[in-house]
């Protein structure tokens, strides 16, 4: 049973992918923190219900879960992982940390993370020219970039060597630092022309929009230029939900009450020492000093919970649930 209509062809990358890409973030140290067990398991089942794509990153410190699910399915999924890098030293590093812990000599698509301009690109340039080598000797098949910005995708659009961008696109267009949906679109679709393959991230913006689910991924459905989006999972529910609404199907009774009573959220701990280090990592701005406390607190209105955050809290105060 394929995950949504059949394999699609990522753009002019040569991958062909399931429409549904299984998310890794949400089973990380970073928000739900999965049992090894428990999160590799529920990798291996989504492969053999025929989501054979799955995002990573190295910041996400989840290659674990992925390397145990590939022993078990004993197949390969289409693995894209992410990587902070601006230098061809640190490039390098992040491709041999990703063939080392997943056990792959080849990792399908590697992203230049969260990158936000042409000035940002352009300062990943080294970085970006160890992986395209790397892709010449085989040792990756796709690069690109990820992003929350209109502006990173209109510059990718004419850099030298993408072959896949990962925009943040859902229908209220949460997250989107600078612009509309509208124009997220628009230049998603003129990528999407120009041969790049593109998979959307947080169409569900980051769990604000499970309640509107259904919206959410029909959203995904009505547009051609996307060939497949990244959601966010974490149990077996969520898995039988998002498969169900990625081929058009009405959920159980049963899925639309686990559905209706799904929420996430994110929450400071009272021992927060107000160090900034959250705030001056959080990507969506959305986390800001309240002089009162003298703690970190959160515009929910701004977050789309990707967790992040909690990687830069020394006193790990910062919890997603």
């Amino acid at each position: 049973m394929n995950a949504g209509k059949s394999l699609v062809c990522l753009g002019s990358s040569g991958l062909k992918v399931s429409e549904l890409c299984f998310g890794t973030l949400p089973m990380s140290p970073l928000q739900a923190n999965l049992a090894l067990e428990e999160g590799a398991e529920l990798l291996a089942e989504a492969f053999f219900r025929g989501i054979v794509f799955w995002d990573t990153a190295e910041f996400y410190d989840n290659y674990s879960y992925l390397k145990l699910a590939i022993k078990r399915t004993k197949a390969l999924p289409v693995i894209a992982t992410k990587t902070y890098a601006y230098s061809e030293k640190g490039a390098q590093a992040s491709l041999e940390n990703a063939r080392r812990a997943l056990d792959l000599d080849i990792i399908p698509i590697v992203l230049l993370h969260e990158q936000e301009s042409a000035l940002t690109l352009k300062g990943h340039q080294d970085a970006f020219n160890y992986l395209l080598k790397a892709k010449e000797k085989g040792l990756i098949q796709a690069v690109g970039i990820s992003s929350h910005t209109v502006a990173a995708v209109k510059a990718a659009i004419d850099f030298p060597g993408i072959d896949v961008i990962h925009p943040i696109i859902n229908f209220r267009g949460i997250g989107i630092q600078d612009g509309t949906l509208e124009e997220m679109l628009q230049a998603v679709a003129l990528a999407e022309r120009k041969g790049i393959g593109v998979y959307a991230m947080k169409i569900l913006g980051g769990g604000h929009l499970i309640q509107e689910a259904p919206q959410a991924i029909d959203l995904f459905r009505s547009l051609d230029f996307i060939h497949a989006c990244a959601i966010g999972m974490t149990s077996l529910e969520e898995l039988e939900a998002n498969l169900a609404l990625i081929k058009g199907e009405k959920l159980t009774p049963q899925l639309q009450e686990y559905i209706a009573q799904k929420k996430r959220t994110i929450k400071i701990e009272d021992w927060c020492t107000g160090c900034n280090n959250c705030i001056k990592h959080c990507p969506q701005e959305a986390l800001f000093f309240d002089q009162l406390t003298s703690q970190a607190r959160v515009d929910l209105n701004r977050c789309v919970l990707c967790g992040y955050c909690g990687a830069y809290c020394p006193d790990f105060c910062i919890k997603i649930f």
